[in-house]
């Protein structure tokens, strides 16, 4: 799992993209887009990097001291929002075709029901809605979409929401990595990544919190 690794380090992700781009400028952007699309789309890619690698790739777009610009702002915001819009239609899309048959499949390394069940729950608790917050919440960006698919939800509202979410998310997180770009905080990324994947954990550990104290005492 070396590879995943360099997903969720500083410099794994700047040899990364930095190495794509030296093959092909757009071929780094490419790989982000599809790692975002992978993460919002599709179940198996839960374990991706979200919200730390739109930051990285923010800071990414700005040159600093002795690093190089690696890819343009406006040309991510725009690749990396529609890639997260694809992602969740294509959720969608799986989970109208076959969200029945995911209720009894056995859990697997890449597949877990109680994802998909806590997925289902948030859906029906906030409707549409879910599907803007749950960009901010890794595991349900990957599962509420599909969760709203078996829900029957109309194509033309998830569509909406889905644009909504996807601007909500994508853009500041970019814009907050092109500020951090500037700063000092661009020599020490490794340390942004951890408390920006610490940040993004919250509402998950908010959420087990609540649910301890609402069962019932023996």
């Amino acid at each position: 799992m070396q590879w995943l690794q360099q997903l969720y380090s500083e410099d794994g992700l700047r040899t990364l993209v930095s190495d794509l781009c030296a093959v092909a400028p757009v071929l780094g952007l490419v790989v982000l887009a599809l790692i975002i699309y992978a993460e919002t789309g599709l179940l198996a890619g839960f374990f991706l990097p979200g919200d730390s690698l739109l930051v990285t790739a923010g800071i990414f777009t700005v040159a600093n001291a002795d690093r190089p610009q690696l890819l343009d702002l406006g040309p991510t915001i725009v690749v990396l929002t529609v890639a997260a819009i694809l992602g969740d239609a294509t959720g969608r899309l799986l989970g109208a075709r076959f969200g029945s048959s995911m209720r009894t499949r056995p859990d697997t390394w890449w597949f877990k029901r109680k994802h998909l069940e806590a997925a289902e729950a948030y859906y029906r608790e906030r409707g549409g809605a879910s599907i803007v917050i749950a960009r901010y919440v890794p595991i349900l960006r990957t599962f509420v979409p599909f969760a709203a698919g078996m829900g029957g939800i109309a194509p033309a509202r998830f569509m909406f929401w889905n644009i909504l979410g996807a601007i909500a998310w994508v853009p500041p997180l970019l814009l907050l990595g092109h500020y951090l770009g500037k700063t000092s905080w661009a020599e020490k990324l490794h340390q942004v990544i951890l408390i920006v994947i610490g940040i993004s954990l919250l509402p998950l550990i908010i959420g087990v919190i609540r649910n301890f104290w609402k069962k019932p005492s023996a």
